[in-house]
């Protein structure tokens, strides 16, 4: 392996355990079968707010951390 795929790996492990913290940070959603219908999705101020919330910041890092993650491995995958 090569230097580049070394420190690529360590930043994967660390992108990995940051991931992990921050999901479990996330709050627990147990909307059950009603989220997929779409039964309970109303214009409310929370929903209207919420990306301003820690909950959706939580959720944005996820997100971009979720991305950095697969092309960090694809990368990885190519060069190894």
């Amino acid at each position: 392996m090569t230097t580049i795929s070394y420190v690529l790996s360590a930043v994967l492990l660390v992108l990995a355990v940051l991931l992990c913290i921050i999901i479990l940070l996330q709050k627990k959603r147990s909307a059950g079968l009603g989220a997929v219908s779409g039964a309970s999705s109303g214009d409310s101020y929370w929903s209207k707010n919420k990306g301003n919330s820690m909950e959706g910041a939580l959720e944005r890092y996820t997100k971009i951390g979720g991305a950095l993650f697969m092309i960090i491995a694809f990368i990885i995958n190519l060069i190894g």
